[in-house]
C-alpha cells in the first residue's frame, strides 16, 4: 500500500541499516533478539549495525550485551549517558548511527525480523520513509491484550483524522528513515513513548516520501511491557498538536528542500 510522495529513482543507493532497540531490564529476551535479527540480515546480504541502548538495567541486560559483542561485531552495545526514558534514549541511539538508512526495534522481540528485512528493500526503491502497519491487509498482531489494543484503534483513528494521511499504525515505534529523514525531523522533544508519533508525523509534515506495508507483531514472552497508559495519554496529545501547529501554522518553514 503506498501513500505520500513517489519515491525518488535518483536517490542514493544504501550501504548500511542501522538497527537501534533501547533496552531497559531485557535479559530475559535480549539475546535471542539481537542474534535473530543478526542471522536473518546475514543471510539477506545487508550490511548493518545493531545498536542496542542499555537504558539504565538493573539485571544483566548490560553484562549480557557486552559478552554477546564478542561473537557479533556488528553489535554496538551503548549506555544511555544522560536523562532516563524510552524517547531519549532511541535519540541517544540515533546519535550513534552510522547508516544511511534506519530502523527502531523492540528489545522483546515483538517485532518481526523478516519485516526489517522489507523495510530495507523499500527504503532501497527511493522512499524516505517505510511505515509498518499491523492493521492492514497482510499484518496482524498475536496476543496483544484487550484494553491496550482498543485504546490503540482509538488513538490511531484520532491521529490519522487529525492529520488526514493514510496511516493507522502511527503509534508503533518500528519505522524505517533514511538517515536524512532523522536530520530533517530534529529537533526531536518526546522523551517518553510519544516519540513514536513525533519521527513519523513530522517526517509526513516536512514532506517526506513514505509508504505503507502490512507488518505483524506479537507480545512479549519475557519481561514487563514499560508503555503505562495512563502515564503517556496527554503526552501522545501534546506531541500531536505540537506536529499539527506545525503542520498548518509553520507556513512551511520546516519542510523537506
Amino acid at each position: 500500500m503506498n501513500a505520500g510522495v513517489l519515491p525518488n529513482p535518483a536517490a542514493k543507493p544504501l550501504t548500511r541499516f542501522s538497527i537501534v532497540i533501547p533496552a531497559r531490564d531485557e535479559e530475559g529476551c535480549i539475546e535471542a533478539m539481537v542474534e535473530k535479527l543478526h542471522v536473518e540480515l546475514r543471510l539477506q546480504g545487508i550490511p548493518h549495525e545493531i545498536i542496542v541502548v542499555d537504558d539504565g538495567s538493573t539485571d544483566s541486560t548490560w553484562k549480557k550485551l557486552t559478552a554477546l559483542q564478542a561473537r557479533i561485531p556488528e553489535l554496538r552495545p551503548v549506555q544511555n549517558t544522560g536523562a532516563h526514558g524510552f524517547g531519549r534514549t532511541i535519540i541517544f541511539g540515533l546519535d550513534q548511527v552510522r547508516g544511511d538508512a534506519v530502523t527502531i526495534m523492540m528489545a522483546d522481540e515483538s517485532d518481526d525480523t523478516r519485516d526489517a528485512v522489507r523495510y530495507w528493500h523499500e527504503l532501497g526503491k527511493g522512499y524516505d520513509c517505510v511505515f509498518g502497519s499491523r492493521f492492514i491487509k497482510g499484518g496482524g498482531v498475536i496476543d496483544y491484550p484487550t484494553v491496550k489494543l482498543m485504546v490503540n484503534r482509538m488513538a490511531n483513528f484520532f491521529i490519522k483524522t487529525l492529520f488526514n494521511h493514510g496511516l493507522n499504525d502511527t503509534t508503533n515505534a518500528f519505522k524505517a528513515y533514511r538517515a536524512d529523514v532523522i536530520a530533517g525531523c530534529r529537533p526531536l522533544i518526546a522523551p517518553h513513548f510519544n516519540l513514536t508519533v513525533e519521527l513519523p508525523l513530522k517526517a509526513i509534515v516536512r514532506g517526506f516520501s513514505y509508504t505503507i506495508i502490512p507488518i505483524t507483531w506479537r507480545n512479549r514472552r519475557t519481561g514487563v511491557a514499560k508503555l503505562k497508559i495512563r502515564e503517556m495519554g496527554s503526552r501522545y496529545l501534546f506531541i500531536c498538536l505540537y506536529v499539527w501547529l506545525e503542520k498548518y501554522f509553520s507556513r512551511g518553514d520546516y519542510r523537506k528542500r
